[in-house]
């Protein structure tokens, strides 16, 4: 009489089997979390950048209620220029100042014209009393270089 064979445990072809899909599904697991730690760095950057940017716009604002005569009326329309916190006042400077050795943060003036209505328009006559800041502020990534960019109009509006 012929008994019936039952054969308990795994074979070295399960095991093996079991053991690779294991050993992706782990791969798969690092792989997403490191992408996910990039998108975190990266978004990081971004919103300490926007900030950077706000943070000059609010400087120029400053300066511009200190007295735009002595400031922001000044300065020469094209011109790049860095901001810079001594611990006491904001400066405006023609050197590159490097915010935490890893933002370039600048800025630059534009004239602006007005129409004969008075709005902003490309061409027309001349306002000496508003000008238009484009603030940029860049950084190096492990895909290069990052630029973000943030613009408005600044007038002297207590005509100082």
């Amino acid at each position: 009489m012929k008994g019936n064979i039952v054969q308990a445990g795994f074979s070295i072809v399960e095991v093996l089997v079991a053991s690779v899909i294991i050993s992706l599904v782990l791969v798969g697991l690092h792989a997403s979390t490191a992408q996910a730690l990039r998108l975190v760095q990266q978004s990081t950057k971004r919103t300490q950048a926007s900030f950077l940017m706000e943070e000059t716009i609010e400087a120029l604002r400053s300066k511009r209620d200190a007295g735009w005569a002595s400031s922001l009326g000044t300065l020469s329309a094209g011109t790049t220029y860095f901001l810079n916190f001594d611990g006491n006042a904001w400066n405006i400077t023609t050197t590159n100042v490097f915010v935490d050795n890893l933002f370039e943060r600048k800025f630059i003036l534009e004239n602006v014209y007005r129409d004969g209505n008075d709005d902003i328009a490309g061409s027309g006559t001349l306002d000496p009393n508003t000008k238009k800041i484009i603030v940029t502020v860049s950084w190096h990534a492990q895909t290069g270089t990052t630029t973000q960019s943030m613009s408005t109009y600044i007038t002297d509006m207590f005509e100082n």
